[in-house]
């Protein structure tokens, strides 16, 4: 009976208008951020395709090659294209660089043989390696050990399948591959150099949408180099970095100050994907202010409640009640309204996310659960709340004294 009283005392100065600001301000801060996060978790799912139309977190670079370059050997003309260590380390002491590493080519040389369906195929060739860090691709077996009888294995760019199949083999009368096929196919290379050559067997162990070379393990390349090569090993041509964030503008401006070319359409693509993250960190930016005025509405509001009752809550406290008892009852409020916001905010969620799932499946999106951004949102909440709670707790002990 007596908390039935203090509430019919207590509510006469609240003012639904102002609560219903708070509730309408905190969901939509709240809706905003977490749709944000949750379109942004969906779009990123695909950063992990390796056919991405966004690129990954990565550049391989080299320098410009001018004039006639290398035509005319003059011994400088090579080495003008190839990094020294002095400007590797200064590439990966940039802020925006995590780390680098250099393709090491073969200082030998190499010819491939292929025999499939009756045919065979010969050719020169060239070969690469590179850290495994850097690769898009994990194959079995991706390994080798100097001696071993082993077959050698082989990372091709995606690129060259097709060139073989709808260029090549077309025109030649060739057989068609598909890329679970070609692993079955017999390799042969012959390397060659420093008065020595031999036969190596090799297969195809996977395709590559980032590196646009033949890649070998650095094992192979290491041995292969000591064994065969007639001259030291040179400084690496190209760089593949690795960035902190795909599309920094600030690793654009370095390329074009050092005059650095980026091989394909990786920095176009990457700007694409800084230019999301970036869109959704403003988005998010924007919720989280909205929130947050709409938390300064509230605190507001119990405020001006509080001067408003002071005179009742000092009767209150002569007749023996707690500023415990008497926040209980703002307390309540703020929970019920916290509660609905965050089901209505869920349910926004939701409804976006079926909304634009459609869309983003025939670019071949596949979303992402709607759980640990409905979590995220609960944390939010739950936080929200308890720093309501605390401020009308502070308070309504202050008004008390």
């Amino acid at each position: 009976m007596s908390k039935n009283i203090v509430w019919r005392l207590l509510r006469r100065n609240i003012s639904a208008g102002q609560l219903a600001g708070y509730a309408l301000a905190n969901l939509a801060g709240l809706a905003i951020v977490l749709t944000a996060i949750q379109f942004y978790r969906d779009i990123t799912t695909v950063w992990d395709d390796e056919d991405s139309f966004i690129s990954n977190d990565y550049l391989i670079i080299s320098k410009k090659v001018t004039g006639l370059g290398s035509f005319f050997p003059s011994g400088d003309a090579d080495t003008s294209t190839r990094f020294t260590q002095a400007e590797i380390s200064d590439i990966a002491s940039q802020p925006w660089a995590r780390k680098v590493g250099g393709f090491t080519p073969a200082a030998f040389n190499v010819y491939a043989k292929v025999d499939f369906g009756g045919n065979a195929l010969q050719s020169a060739l060239f070969l690469e390696s590179i850290p495994d860090d850097y690769f898009d691709v994990s194959p079995e077996g991706w390994d080798y050990t100097p001696g071993s009888t082993e077959p050698v294995p082989v990372i091709i760019s995606k690129d060259y399948l097709t060139l073989y199949n709808f260029g090549f083999a077309t025109s030649r009368g060739m057989p068609q591959i598909s890329e679970e096929m070609i692993g079955l196919i017999p390799l042969r290379l012959s390397l060659s150099g420093n008065g020595k050559q031999t036969w190596v067997n090799a297969r195809i162990a996977g395709f590559s949408s980032r590196l646009n070379t033949i890649a070998v393990p650095e094992e192979f390349m290491q041995w292969a180099n000591r064994e065969f090569a007639d001259k030291p090993v040179e400084s690496p041509s190209r760089l593949i970095i690795m960035l902190n964030r795909a599309g920094d503008p600030s690793a654009d401006s370095y390329l074009k100050a050092h005059e650095y070319e980026s091989a394909g359409d990786k920095t176009d693509n990457g700007k694409a994907a800084y230019f999301l993250s970036v869109v959704t960190t403003v988005v998010i930016a924007v919720g989280a202010i909205i929130s947050l005025l709409a938390f300064f509405i509230l605190i507001l509001s119990i405020y001006l409640l509080l001067q408003k009752n002071r005179r009742k809550l000092h009767d209150l406290m002569q007749l023996g009640y707690s500023p415990a008892q008497v926040s209980r009852h703002y307390m309540s409020i703020v929970v019920a309204i916290n509660a609905t916001v965050y089901i209505l905010a869920a349910l926004i969620v939701i409804c976006a996310t079926n909304w634009w799932s459609s869309t983003l499946s025939t670019l071949g999106v596949q979303g992402t659960s709607t759980i640990p951004t409905l979590l995220i949102g609960l944390a939010i909440i739950l936080l929200i709340t308890a720093v309501n709670l605390l401020v009308i707790a502070r308070k309504t002990r202050a008004a008390f004294r």
